[in-house]
């Protein structure tokens, strides 16, 4: 049975990677992406959601604008030495055709998960104020959603843009905080996997070729972030951080999962840092475990999900 979900991007060359996934694969029923700032401001990545879902013949898919800022904090300028200005790798780009949904991101994830109640996956791949926001609008969709799968944060990894923050956590970590500790069903998917899996040139060739238009655009962006990996990582290819949160929905059996109490810390030297408590250790004060239950991704068989990436788009 396909998997209903929203797809909750900052499209980014990853993220693009992931759209393609969610855009193509049999077993997922694409309801819609919403867009947030993150990897580019929140105006690109409408745009890059709208033009990848055009190149893959996918143009009903309803695409709604968020959060164009933080919750609270200061707003960072965009990665464009990792993602490029566009989002894509700087490459040139075709003309977008299609427009937003009129509703907000906030309002397209409520709307949708009450009109299915008990079916709708959110999988969020960038900072998560258009989901913090939708908990704002409607509460009770904490207990309408099938799940929730959050890429983003570190457990034993250790952060990629502080020495203890990932990305996505420390571009919103208020926004984060509410999200993690809503009580809904949650899994995060974070560097401690995302790190294990690269996507080498080889994949890369057989995505291109199995793509047509958008495999153009998706080995073209490719071509930049490699470069950037290479560099700063000394990885011959990339790191697919969020085709991983679709990989753990649809073959979860290549991850290793532990429970626990998760937070986030939203200030000083330790600001995006997931902190995690597992279930049932004890510890020198109960607040570590204040939270509710929740799934973290602790380990992963990179290369089977590096090749079910590629697989799946071949």
């Amino acid at each position: 049975m396909p998997h209903p979900i929203i797809f909750d991007t900052d499209p980014g060359v990853d993220d693009a990677q992931a759209i393609a996934i969610a855009l193509r694969h049999p077993d997922i029923e694409l309801l819609g992406m919403t867009t947030t700032y993150g990897n580019v401001d929140v105006e690109t990545a409408t745009h890059n959601a709208l033009l990848l879902a055009e190149l893959a013949g996918r143009g009903d898919v309803p695409v709604a604008q968020g959060a164009a800022a933080p919750m609270v904090k200061p707003r960072h300028p965009a990665p464009a030495h990792i993602h490029g200005a566009n989002g894509l790798g700087n490459i040139e780009l075709p003309a977008v055709r299609g427009r937003p949904d009129p509703r907000s991101a906030a309002q397209f994830i409520v709307d949708t998960v009450n009109a299915r109640p008990g079916e709708v996956t959110l999988v969020a791949v960038g900072p998560v104020g258009n989901l913090a926001a939708a908990l704002q609008l409607d509460p009770a969709i904490v207990d309408r959603v099938r799940q929730v799968v959050i890429m983003g944060g570190s457990i034993r990894e250790g952060g990629n843009v502080t020495p203890v923050a990932e990305a996505n956590m420390f571009n919103d970590p208020d926004a984060a905080a509410r999200v993690l500790t809503a009580g809904w069903p949650l899994t995060l998917v974070g560097l401690d996997v995302t790190h294990r899996c690269v996507l080498t040139p080889a994949h890369m060739a057989r995505i291109e070729a199995g793509q047509g238009a958008l495999g153009r655009v998706l080995a073209g962006s490719y071509a930049f972030y490699r470069d950037f990996y290479y560099e700063f990582l000394g990885i011959d290819g990339c790191c697919p951080h969020d085709s991983c949160a679709l990989a753990w929905l649809l073959r979860p059996e290549l991850f290793i999962t532990s429970r626990g109490h998760l937070t986030v810390a939203t200030s000083g030297d330790a600001e995006g840092q997931t902190i995690f408590a597992p279930e049932g250790r004890a510890f020198i004060e109960a607040r570590w475990s204040r939270t509710p239950l929740v799934d973290v991704c602790l380990g992963v068989d990179g290369q089977a999900v590096s090749d079910w990436i590629a697989d799946t788009l071949a």
